[in-house]
């Protein structure tokens, strides 16, 4: 069985929606298709975001829609992503998406690397 949340665990700001559409337009990714938002092994921080585009949910996912946007989130992604927020910069140190983590104990200086 899917698990459905609606009240999320993570959050996705205007800003990073507005990205994803943009995104999926440009690449034209079917609107039926969800966002992976994901963690894996890796990094000088020991885990690593990942995000990429998905046709459907697997088993165990948790599925989170909110501003337009369906996130596919395994179980163990959830675990260290609970609470995150997903935003979207273009600001003067670069553009792309931002985790703001709030279970992150340690970041590497490029961003893209925690731990717990």
């Amino acid at each position: 069985m899917d698990n459905i949340h609606l009240e999320t665990e993570i959050k996705i700001t205007d800003k990073a929606a507005n990205e994803v559409k943009n995104i999926m337009v440009e690449n034209n990714v079917p609107d039926n298709y969800g966002l992976r938002v994901g963690v894996k092994g890796g990094g000088c921080s020991g885990l690593t975001y990942t995000l990429g585009f998905d046709a459907a949910n697997k088993d165990g996912d948790t599925i989170i829609e909110q501003k337009g946007i369906k996130l596919f989130v395994d179980g163990k992604s959830l675990f260290y992503l609970s609470g995150t927020e997903l935003d979207f910069t273009d600001g003067l140190n670069g553009k792309g998406f931002v985790f703001n983590n709030p279970n992150a104990s340690k970041t590497c200086g490029c961003g893209e690397s925690f731990s717990v």
